[in-house]
Protein backbone atom coordinates (compact mmCIF):
# COMPACT_ATOMS: atom_id res chain seq x y z
CA UNK A 1 0.00 0.00 0.00
CA UNK A 2 1.61 3.41 -0.92
CA UNK A 3 2.34 5.64 1.95
CA UNK A 4 0.02 9.10 1.85
CA UNK A 5 0.60 12.59 1.98
CA UNK A 6 1.49 14.28 5.65
CA UNK A 7 -0.45 17.20 6.33
CA UNK A 8 0.96 20.12 7.68
CA UNK A 9 -0.66 23.54 8.81
CA UNK A 10 0.66 26.85 8.63
CA UNK A 11 -0.15 29.77 10.34
CA UNK A 12 1.69 32.46 8.95
CA UNK A 13 2.14 36.05 9.63
CA UNK A 14 3.91 37.73 6.38
CA UNK A 15 5.35 41.43 5.81
CA UNK A 16 7.14 41.79 2.78
CA UNK A 17 8.12 45.23 3.33
CA UNK A 18 10.03 45.57 -0.40
CA UNK A 19 6.43 44.56 -2.16
CA UNK A 20 4.64 46.22 0.55
CA UNK A 21 2.26 43.44 1.17
CA UNK A 22 0.97 42.40 4.81
CA UNK A 23 -0.46 39.54 5.35
CA UNK A 24 -2.01 37.12 8.02
CA UNK A 25 -3.39 33.48 6.59
CA UNK A 26 -3.13 29.49 7.35
CA UNK A 27 -1.53 27.39 4.74
CA UNK A 28 -2.10 23.85 4.79
CA UNK A 29 0.46 21.64 3.06
CA UNK A 30 0.09 18.51 1.87
CA UNK A 31 4.02 16.88 1.97
CA UNK A 32 4.26 14.14 -0.38
CA UNK A 33 6.48 10.74 0.78
CA UNK A 34 8.58 12.00 -2.14
CA UNK A 35 8.97 15.88 -1.72
CA UNK A 36 11.91 16.83 0.65
CA UNK A 37 11.80 18.85 3.59
CA UNK A 38 13.96 21.20 1.56
CA UNK A 39 11.73 21.23 -1.02
CA UNK A 40 8.70 21.99 1.02
CA UNK A 41 10.39 24.69 2.94
CA UNK A 42 11.81 26.65 -0.34
CA UNK A 43 7.84 25.75 -1.68
CA UNK A 44 6.41 27.76 1.50
CA UNK A 45 9.07 30.47 1.15
CA UNK A 46 8.35 30.99 -2.34
CA UNK A 47 4.46 31.15 -1.81
CA UNK A 48 5.07 33.81 0.88
CA UNK A 49 7.45 35.79 -1.46
CA UNK A 50 5.01 36.03 -4.44
CA UNK A 51 1.77 35.96 -2.30
CA UNK A 52 -0.57 37.71 -4.06
CA UNK A 53 -4.54 37.71 -4.94
CA UNK A 54 -5.27 33.91 -6.87
CA UNK A 55 -2.14 32.16 -5.30
CA UNK A 56 -2.63 28.89 -4.56
CA UNK A 57 -0.38 25.73 -4.57
CA UNK A 58 -0.07 23.25 -7.75
CA UNK A 59 -1.53 20.28 -8.26
CA UNK A 60 1.99 18.85 -7.10
CA UNK A 61 3.26 14.92 -7.82
CA UNK A 62 -0.20 14.05 -9.05
CA UNK A 63 -0.11 16.72 -11.39
CA UNK A 64 2.92 17.01 -13.40
CA UNK A 65 2.19 19.89 -15.39
CA UNK A 66 1.47 22.48 -12.58
CA UNK A 67 4.18 24.95 -11.15
CA UNK A 68 4.90 24.27 -7.12
CA UNK A 69 2.78 27.69 -6.90
CA UNK A 70 0.67 29.41 -9.14
CA UNK A 71 -1.46 32.43 -9.49
CA UNK A 72 -4.73 32.59 -11.59
CA UNK A 73 -6.79 36.05 -12.58
CA UNK A 74 -10.28 35.52 -11.86
CA UNK A 75 -10.76 34.15 -15.20
CA UNK A 76 -8.81 30.88 -14.76
CA UNK A 77 -5.98 32.41 -16.30
CA UNK A 78 -2.44 31.43 -15.19
CA UNK A 79 -0.88 34.82 -14.50
CA UNK A 80 1.99 33.66 -12.22
CA UNK A 81 4.24 30.56 -12.55
CA UNK A 82 6.70 29.65 -9.77
CA UNK A 83 8.70 26.63 -9.72
CA UNK A 84 11.02 25.30 -6.75
CA UNK A 85 14.26 22.78 -6.75
CA UNK A 86 15.84 22.45 -9.90
CA UNK A 87 13.41 22.59 -12.97
CA UNK A 88 14.69 21.45 -16.42
CA UNK A 89 14.62 24.31 -18.76
CA UNK A 90 12.20 23.02 -21.17
CA UNK A 91 9.62 23.50 -17.46
CA UNK A 92 10.60 26.75 -17.17
CA UNK A 93 10.50 27.79 -21.20
CA UNK A 94 6.61 26.53 -20.86
CA UNK A 95 5.90 28.18 -18.04
CA UNK A 96 7.45 31.37 -19.27
CA UNK A 97 5.18 31.10 -22.22
CA UNK A 98 2.12 30.89 -20.28
CA UNK A 99 2.61 33.65 -17.72
CA UNK A 100 3.07 36.88 -17.89
CA UNK A 101 5.61 36.13 -14.82
CA UNK A 102 7.59 33.04 -14.34
CA UNK A 103 10.13 32.72 -11.19
CA UNK A 104 12.07 30.08 -9.83
CA UNK A 105 12.67 29.74 -6.36
CA UNK A 106 15.85 26.89 -5.50
CA UNK A 107 17.46 25.20 -2.19
CA UNK A 108 19.90 24.10 -4.52
CA UNK A 109 23.06 25.77 -5.69
CA UNK A 110 22.13 28.17 -8.14
CA UNK A 111 25.28 27.86 -10.16
CA UNK A 112 24.95 24.56 -11.16
CA UNK A 113 21.08 25.16 -12.24
CA UNK A 114 22.28 27.59 -14.47
CA UNK A 115 25.23 25.30 -15.83
CA UNK A 116 22.48 23.23 -16.72
CA UNK A 117 20.09 26.06 -18.75
CA UNK A 118 23.14 27.27 -20.34
CA UNK A 119 22.25 27.08 -23.76
CA UNK A 120 19.15 26.17 -23.51
CA UNK A 121 15.68 27.95 -24.89
CA UNK A 122 13.80 29.52 -22.26
CA UNK A 123 11.06 31.97 -23.25
CA UNK A 124 11.76 35.53 -22.37
CA UNK A 125 14.75 34.43 -19.89
CA UNK A 126 15.65 38.06 -19.62
CA UNK A 127 12.66 38.60 -17.69
CA UNK A 128 13.15 34.99 -15.34
CA UNK A 129 13.46 35.24 -11.85
CA UNK A 130 16.00 32.83 -10.32
CA UNK A 131 16.33 33.45 -6.73
CA UNK A 132 18.46 31.49 -4.25
CA UNK A 133 18.76 31.53 0.05
CA UNK A 134 22.13 31.31 1.68
CA UNK A 135 23.22 27.51 1.81
CA UNK A 136 22.50 26.57 5.65
CA UNK A 137 19.31 28.38 5.66
CA UNK A 138 16.55 26.26 4.29
CA UNK A 139 18.50 23.09 5.88
CA UNK A 140 18.59 25.19 9.32
CA UNK A 141 14.89 26.12 9.07
CA UNK A 142 13.52 22.30 8.26
CA UNK A 143 15.04 21.25 11.70
CA UNK A 144 12.40 23.63 13.26
CA UNK A 145 9.23 22.04 11.75
CA UNK A 146 6.38 20.20 13.42
CA UNK A 147 2.43 19.02 12.07
CA UNK A 148 1.30 22.29 13.36
CA UNK A 149 3.38 25.52 12.85
CA UNK A 150 3.91 29.07 13.48
CA UNK A 151 5.40 30.73 10.78
CA UNK A 152 6.46 34.61 10.20
CA UNK A 153 8.04 36.18 7.32
CA UNK A 154 9.56 39.55 7.07
CA UNK A 155 11.48 40.52 3.55
CA UNK A 156 13.39 43.68 3.41
CA UNK A 157 16.13 45.33 1.64
CA UNK A 158 17.18 41.67 0.27
CA UNK A 159 17.42 39.88 3.61
CA UNK A 160 14.60 37.01 4.73
CA UNK A 161 13.75 36.81 8.13
CA UNK A 162 11.98 33.76 9.24
CA UNK A 163 10.58 32.46 12.56
CA UNK A 164 9.34 28.97 12.94
CA UNK A 165 7.89 27.55 16.09
CA UNK A 166 9.92 29.88 18.33
CA UNK A 167 13.00 29.62 16.29
CA UNK A 168 14.89 32.35 14.56
CA UNK A 169 16.76 32.07 10.66
CA UNK A 170 17.99 34.62 8.58
CA UNK A 171 19.17 34.58 5.18
CA UNK A 172 19.66 37.17 1.77
CA UNK A 173 17.21 36.10 -0.94
CA UNK A 174 19.82 36.23 -4.18
CA UNK A 175 18.41 37.48 -7.61
CA UNK A 176 20.40 35.56 -10.53
CA UNK A 177 20.25 36.50 -14.03
CA UNK A 178 19.30 33.79 -16.37
CA UNK A 179 21.05 35.49 -19.07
Amino acid sequence: MAIGSTMLVFSVQLADVDRGVYEDFTLRVAKHPSETEAFMITRILAYCLEYQDGIEFGGGVSTAEDPAVLVKDLTGKVTAWIEVGSPDAARVHAGSKLADHAAVYTHRDPAKLLAAWEGKTIHRASEVVLRSFDSKFIEAATGALDRRNQLSVSATEGTLYVELNGESFESSVRTHDLV
